[in-house]
């Protein structure tokens, strides 16, 4: 009875997108709940409001990264789901695990934005992010060994998508890395990365999503 419900469990793939996207919406809303307004009482001149707002930076560049590591997966997400054929129990859980990495965002980047300046609020930043590219890539290689992807997805497109997962996750690791010369420089490059995926440039035949 167990595996004929198995069968034909988890298989709306529109579900699925649907409570992702409803996920994605509410961690990149919480972000924004780590700034806040400067306090009244202790603004007395367009100086102090000046020197207020400047002491928000280390706060809204963990905001920034996060609003485009979000979308940035968002988008890888969504290009697997649209190559779908169809869904099966064990990819929507793969998944639920993928939406788990999400929710932690929120967290990780309220961490950073609170001890920027330590290498280990900078590096618990980072292992969120490798989990999202690591579940996000297995999601990928579990649709492709349970013929989940259409067939008529072409051969270069499977494989562009392990491909950019695999450099994007190397280079979000060398950012890490950086932490140990100064925090400030990793989240440099961490921003460096997001950015050239924001935009999306091409390279020579790389693929974006």
């Amino acid at each position: 009875m167990n595996e004929k419900y198995n069968l034909i469990a988890g298989q709306s793939t529109e579900r699925l997108a649907a409570l992702s996207d409803g996920l994605f919406s509410i961690a990149m809303t919480l972000l924004v709940l780590d700034l806040h307004v400067p306090d009244g009482g202790s603004i007395h001149s367009e100086s102090d409001l000046v020197r207020a707002l400047g002491a928000l930076v280390p706060r809204i560049i963990p905001y920034l990264m996060t609003f485009m590591t979000l979308g940035i997966f968002w988008v890888g997400q969504q290009t697997q789901l649209n190559l779908l054929e169809r869904t099966d129990r064990n990819f929507t859980w793969i998944q639920l695990g993928y939406l788990l990495a999400v929710s932690l965002t929120p967290f990780s980047t309220a961490l950073l934005a609170s001890f920027i300046t330590y290498r280990s609020a900078l590096v618990a930043y980072w292992l969120n992010i490798l989990l999202l590219g690591v579940v996000l890539y297995a999601s990928w290689s579990y649709a492709n060994r349970a013929d989940l992807v259409r067939a008529t997805t072409a051969p270069l497109a499977r494989t562009a998508i392990y491909r950019r997962i695999i450099i994007a996750q190397t280079l979000y690791g060398i950012g890490a890395v950086l932490s140990a010369i100064n925090t400030y420089v990793s989240i440099t490059v961490i921003l460096l990365v997001q950015l050239n995926y924001v935009i999306g440039p091409r390279f020579g035949s790389r693929a974006t999503k």
